[in-house]
């Protein structure tokens, strides 16, 4: 198969960032509707974790091959992984809609342009730990 899809199909990395893609849509929607009921940070995490299980339920089926451990320790592998890219996205969303916007005067839809942003951060990094943590043999 030729073009985007056929490139899709073949490339362990760009269904890893077609699946991040989908989770982080997930993980931004559940950062608007939380956001509503709880303070922005705290939604950030919330949404985090809405993405997070999106992400590792795609991946598991559409990117890595399986890695020979049972799924409860990839999950927990998996978990680790982000938790790490977590304090990534929490100190780029935070970092961003409370400090350096308002530092420079950015006012356009300031708590999700900093989320998209703070989502976005981790991707390579998070690409290779999964690759070789989470989802890599033992």
């Amino acid at each position: 198969m030729r073009g985007p899809v056929g490139d899709l199909a073949r490339s362990p990395f760009l269904r890893f960032l077609a699946s991040g893609g989908i989770a982080a849509g997930v993980n931004i929607l559940a950062r608007i509707l939380f956001s509503q009921v709880m303070a922005y940070e705290i939604a950030v995490v919330v949404a985090y974790l809405a993405g997070m299980l999106t992400a590792y339920v795609l991946m598991r089926l559409f990117v890595f091959e399986a890695s020979g451990r049972g799924a409860g320790s990839e999950l927990w592998r998996f978990a680790i992984v982000n938790a790490v890219a977590l304090m990534q996205v929490w100190l780029v969303s935070v970092g961003l809609a409370r400090w350096l916007f308002p530092a420079v005067g950015y006012t356009f839809h300031v708590d999700t342009v900093a989320h998209v942003i703070g989502v976005l951060s981790p991707v390579l990094t998070s690409y290779l730990g999964h690759k070789r943590y989470s989802f890599g043999k033992p």
